[in-house]
């Protein structure tokens, strides 16, 4: 095997490389933005090829020049927690954007898969990766359907009475609640943190607009 057919093998495998590096980046990144994300299907590409490029240039230069081969590769599992830190915001009271975190580092693990030669490990991965992001979600509506957490605060009459009644509405549709209340002025606040389904949420909501006590509340 001279120099000349080396050279070629080892171009042509790193073009082999970029061009898987890109497949499982799109094939990721187009149910991100088939879910309008933050990280859509460009983004989650070049975080793939990069990583993938990271990991071949980390190889290559400690073959040439020695030294760790892992070093700059090390540092991409590190570099890519930056981007997976500015897709989670807090908002609607909950975090939200750690699903696409994660995918950001999952691509970036991907990538550093494929820069090393592991093709079996990360056809494997990408396809539970795809099943988890595609089929899950079916799951997780179903449980959040089962269970829905709300926090309803509302203004009434100061008045031991009506603080035990509201419990009472609440139980009666179906919530288990956890009741928390102080006094303002002429008027009492209760915070009502209810969970159960959320056809028992809409039957409290319709009982607390017809409640002629009920000042105001929210949820």
């Amino acid at each position: 095997m001279t120099w000349t057919t080396i050279l070629d093998y080892v171009v042509v495998e790193d073009l082999v490389k970029l061009a898987l590096a890109m497949v499982v980046g799109g094939l990721i990144g187009a149910e991100r933005e088939f879910r309008d994300k933050a990280a859509g299907f460009r983004t989650i590409i070049f975080i793939c090829t990069g990583a993938t490029l990271f990991t071949i240039f980390s190889l290559r230069l400690a073959a040439i020049m020695g030294g760790d081969p892992v070093r700059i590769a090390a540092n991409v599992v590190s570099g890519v927690g930056f981007l997976g830190a500015g897709a989670i915001l807090r908002g609607e009271g909950r975090i939200i954007g750690l699903t696409t975190a994660s995918t950001i580092w999952l691509a970036a693990a991907l990538g550093m898969g494929i820069g090393g030669g592991d093709y079996i490990l990360v056809g494997v991965a990408t396809v539970v990766i795809l099943i988890v992001l595609w089929v899950f979600p079916f799951f997780e509506r179903w449980i959040d359907d089962r269970r829905e957490t709300r926090l309803y605060r509302v203004i009434c009459p100061a008045d031991k009475g009506q603080f035990k009644r509201l419990a009472k509405v609440f139980h009666d549709c179906g919530l288990r609640v956890r009741p928390r209340k102080h006094k303002r002025g002429s008027d009492m606040v209760c915070l009502m943190e209810a969970f159960g389904k959320p056809e028992c949420h809409e039957r409290v909501v319709e009982m607390l607009f017809d409640d002629e006590n009920v000042k105001e509340f929210y949820f």
